[in-house]
């Protein structure tokens, strides 16, 4: 699946969409660099899956947790030093939870990541500033 977002508002659209194919468990792994629009993204994921709250960025606490029919566990990782940092605070037990989970700063931890997680890289488009483009991989056929 492929977007170009012109706005932070079809960013969110872009998550809600990607929730409707998600199923409790899922991972989806984020790949972009700072403001790229992956809170924005994670918005409307947390929409799509029915979850309450606001929603920001958990890059103080690491992960922040929304309730909803399919809980949304949101991960920041920038401030982790590596994969054994994950592990160290539940990982495996956020992926027992039969929530989704969606990761900022991915690359940090690739070995922890699911075989079937799904990846979302956001990059701004050169010259444009609110434009974003938007892949998706690892859902199709769902």
């Amino acid at each position: 699946m492929e977007y170009l977002s012109h706005s932070e508002t079809e960013t969110e659209a872009a998550g809600q969409a990607l929730a409707a194919k998600l199923r409790p468990g899922d991972v989806v792994a984020y790949r972009g660099d700072l403001g790229a629009g992956k809170t924005a993204f994670t918005r409307g994921l947390a929409r799509g899956l029915g979850c309450h709250g606001r929603v920001t960025s958990p890059t103080f606490t690491i992960v922040n947790e929304y309730e909803g029919p399919t809980p949304l566990f949101h991960f920041d990782l920038y401030r982790l030093g590596g994969e054994e940092e994950l592990w160290d605070i539940g990982w495996e037990d956020y992926l027992a939870r039969n929530g989704v989970c969606a990761v900022e700063w991915s690359e940090i931890a690739p070995g922890a990541l699911p075989e079937n997680t799904v990846y979302v890289t956001l990059r701004r488009r050169p010259g444009a500033e609110e434009e974003r483009e938007i892949l998706v991989e690892g859902v199709e056929g769902r």
